[in-house]
């Protein structure tokens, strides 16, 4: 052991210079740690609202996009569309869309935010089948109505509002996601207006 005095000042600067790089070692380690915490990209993108241009659709028509994975539909209702729905109100399982699945702004009877323009997913509530559109012929399914949705699955139906009909192996209406409109032409499917 050496005699020679102890330097306290010396002594002091390698514990905190120790302490400030091992600290920084440790700041650096969990940083991409906890950075590992976050959604990947992939992640983010599939529950990301997507837009739909709507201009180009045509009266009758339905185009599809993908919302997280789902087939969402956007349906241009013709007014006979719309006032076909009104006469088979008798024959649905859940007409004013009561059931607690839905969001408010489908709870009006023709279950969208401009009665010409129809946003579902088009997923059947009983077993996840896609259903098919039928814009004309749907009357052999349903007598009196020329337009709906018809799963060939299991034989579920569907107006033009994506209400149920009775009697058939769906219990629900169809989903209506959030969506909003951005301006005449554009949806924003994934975010409802006024929603944080």
């Amino acid at each position: 052991m050496s005699n020679a005095p102890v330097d306290n000042s010396r002594r002091r600067f390698l514990t905190i210079a120790t302490s400030v790089v091992g600290g920084a070692g440790a700041v650096g380690a969990a940083v991409p740690f906890i950075a590992s915490w976050n959604p990947s990209e992939r992640a983010k993108s599939a529950g990301a609202p997507v837009e739909v241009d709507i201009s180009k659709l045509e009266p009758g028509q339905l185009i599809r996009v993908e919302w997280r994975g789902k087939p969402v539909w956007v349906v241009y209702r013709t007014p006979a569309m719309l006032d076909e729905m009104k006469k088979h109100e008798g024959n649905l399982r859940d007409p004013n869309s009561e059931e607690p699945q839905q969001l408010d702004s489908a709870k009006n009877p023709h279950r969208s935010k401009r009665p010409e323009i129809f946003v579902a997913v088009g997923i059947c509530t009983h077993l996840g089948c896609s259903p098919s559109f039928l814009n004309g012929g749907f009357g052999e399914k349903v007598e009196g109505t020329e337009h709906g949705f018809f799963c060939p699955c299991h034989g579920s139906k569907f107006d033009m509002a994506g209400r149920v009909f009775q009697a058939v192996p769906a219990p629900l209406n169809l989903e209506i996601p959030p969506y909003t409109f951005i301006d005449d032409t554009t949806i924003l499917v994934g975010e409802e207006e006024g929603v944080a």
